[in-house]
């Protein structure tokens, strides 16, 4: 595998990615190319290359970016706008399919955690996503907001993102608050989070306030079923105390066919990146790539 440093715009602004390709790539060759998402507040660096390395493995080229606001690229920092990363996404496709060495016909999309989500909403609308795998995404913004916080502290956070929306539109400013009071995680991913972001600068722990409320009205599993008779693989871990499995079973039950869904049994959100984990979410994750969208 080699990888080099690349930059492409969306709506304007650039983008920084980086390009792996296959060590067996022939000069003149076109193979299969897969979109890399990055969740919540992650950026490209950051899990993101084993995943890369294990599809370019298997004969894929994989494009990895960080959104506008995140880790390289341009923007306003921090930033978190779900319809946004859709459309950086949907950038990053077109920049994937013009390099010369990649068939702009095959061209595939996986997310995990926010992205998850985030390539979900991306297949249903661009025709150009001809294969796509969910990992431990997220199916409904509100059902999952509200499912990881006590009834009183759901109605804390929506009093203060409404508040937070007129302050935005009347001063242009959103409060900055740690991502732990948005994302509440629970002991084992609080750990494993916070030693895999340990100095990795591009991993920032506030966001802006406004991302509640997009959220809030941000539901993939509105428009999941647009993607059939494109494949569409989900991937949830029984033990996911971040994501709860029931947001990947939601998207599975709303798509059309193909679909496929796996449930890992013993693992956490933040396991799937790493050993055991990570190689029970990439047999499934190359398998379906292989039987959909083949490599050559």
């Amino acid at each position: 595998m080699t990888s080099r440093h690349v930059d492409f715009y969306s709506e304007g602004t650039r983008l920084s990615g980086d390009l792996f390709l296959p060590a067996d790539l022939k000069p003149g060759e076109r193979r299969a190319g897969i979109v890399l998402c990055h969740g919540y507040t992650g950026v490209r660096n950051l899990y993101l290359p084993d995943t890369a390395a294990a599809l370019t493995d298997a004969g894929y080229v994989v494009l990895t970016f960080d959104y506008k606001g995140w880790g390289d690229s341009d923007g306003p920092r921090s930033r978190l706008s779900p319809y946004g990363r859709v459309i950086d996404s949907q950038a990053a496709l077109t920049f994937l399919g013009a390099q010369d060495m990649v068939d702009a016909s095959r061209l595939g999309i996986y997310g995990t955690s926010y992205g998850g989500a985030t390539v979900v909403w991306t297949a249903a609308v661009d025709p150009r996503v001809k294969c796509v795998v969910s990992v431990v995404g997220i199916g409904h913004g509100r059902r999952w907001m509200r499912s990881v916080r006590r009834p009183d502290e759901f109605f804390d956070l929506i009093e203060r993102a409404n508040a937070d929306r007129v302050k935005q539109v009347l001063t242009g400013q959103s409060e900055i608050i740690d991502r732990s009071e948005i994302l509440i995680p629970d002991r084992q991913s609080a750990e494993l989070a916070a030693a895999a972001r340990a100095g990795n600068p591009g991993a920032v722990g506030a966001i802006p306030l406004e991302y509640v409320h997009e959220t809030l009205e941000f539901h993939p599993e509105w428009v999941v079923d647009k993607i059939s008779p494109r494949p569409v693989l989900f991937i949830t871990s029984e033990k996911d105390r971040l994501v709860p499995p029931d947001e990947s079973r939601a998207l599975f039950a709303k798509a059309g066919e193909p679909k496929k869904l796996v449930v890992l049994e013993e693992f956490g959100h933040y396991e799937v990146y790493t050993g055991e984990a990570f190689r029970q979410v990439m047999a499934p994750t190359l398998a379906w790539y292989r039987e959909h969208l083949p490599a050559r």
